[in-house]
């Protein structure tokens, strides 16, 4: 899944695609690099953003995803808006990412009533809220069991199982050692019976073992992310995590 952020301040490539037009060029550059999904989002979740108004999110997407229809690829939209969610659909997006992990019994609702897949992600807030923590007992299994809950609320919206994804939410609410330990206990989240997204480029998380260039640990936990059993990474740099990936592959990761 490639990244693809409409955004003046996402935390990686704030304003760098905030055009619409060299959006779309960006999209098609991702595909013919391997991504076999486009994630498109409208609002920065990096921490201490500030929240967008659905229309000003809408209008930043729409555009793009409309853009993005005839694209040999799965496009995603990125947002925890049930409206935006609704309007990117109808403009042809095929999938729901939400990083509130459909708490929002309307976007649970919406996913049902258009039987589209959706990514459940485990977060405290979104934006990122830097002065949050959480005392865990267990990072893995508490959040095993929040998105255990997730899955059962979706399904009682009537969400198939078969429809939903899992995120654990590496960066959401964890310290660095906490979304290090879910990346190397990944394989756990598959006794939920769906298929498990990480989401870990370039994140802060890598800031002990590489300071500020984080691609080089970033497509190191890809290749060990699809060790573990992820069935999605979703990255900004695309060519170097599809050789992530096929490395993997190669030595029986996949």
């Amino acid at each position: 899944m490639g990244i693809l952020n409409v955004t003046p301040d996402s935390f990686h490539d704030g304003g760098e695609y905030f055009d619409s037009e060299i959006a779309v060029d960006r999209a098609r550059e991702m595909v013919e690099a391997g991504a076999d999904i486009v994630d498109v989002g409208g609002e920065s979740t990096r921490p201490g953003a500030d929240p967008v108004a659905p229309e000003t999110e809408r209008d930043r997407v729409i555009p793009v995803v409309e853009s993005l229809a005839a694209l040999d690829a799965i496009v995603s939209i990125d947002t925890q808006k049930p409206a935006v969610a609704r309007a990117a659909l109808d403009a042809g997006a095929d999938m729901v990412n939400d990083v509130t992990g459909l708490v929002d019994a309307e976007m649970r609702h919406l996913v049902a009533e258009r039987d589209v897949p959706a990514v459940a992600m485990h977060s405290l807030s979104a934006p990122v809220d830097p002065d949050r923590r959480y005392e865990y007992d267990d990072v893995v299994t508490d959040v095993l069991e929040s998105l255990t809950e997730r899955v059962l609320l979706a399904e009682r919206a009537g969400i198939d199982r078969s429809k939903l994804v899992v995120d654990p939410g590496l960066g959401f609410g964890k310290a660095a050692h906490e979304s290090f330990a879910l990346l190397d206990r990944l394989g756990e989240f598959q006794a939920l019976g769906t298929p498990v997204m990480v989401g870990h480029s370039q994140k802060s998380m890598f800031a002990p073992v590489a300071g500020d260039d984080r691609l080089a640990p970033t497509v190191a936990a890809t290749a060990l992310a699809v060790e573990r059993g992820a069935d999605i990474v979703r990255v900004h740099d695309v060519p170097e995590n599809v050789a992530a990936v096929a490395t993997a592959a190669q030595t029986g990761g996949e």
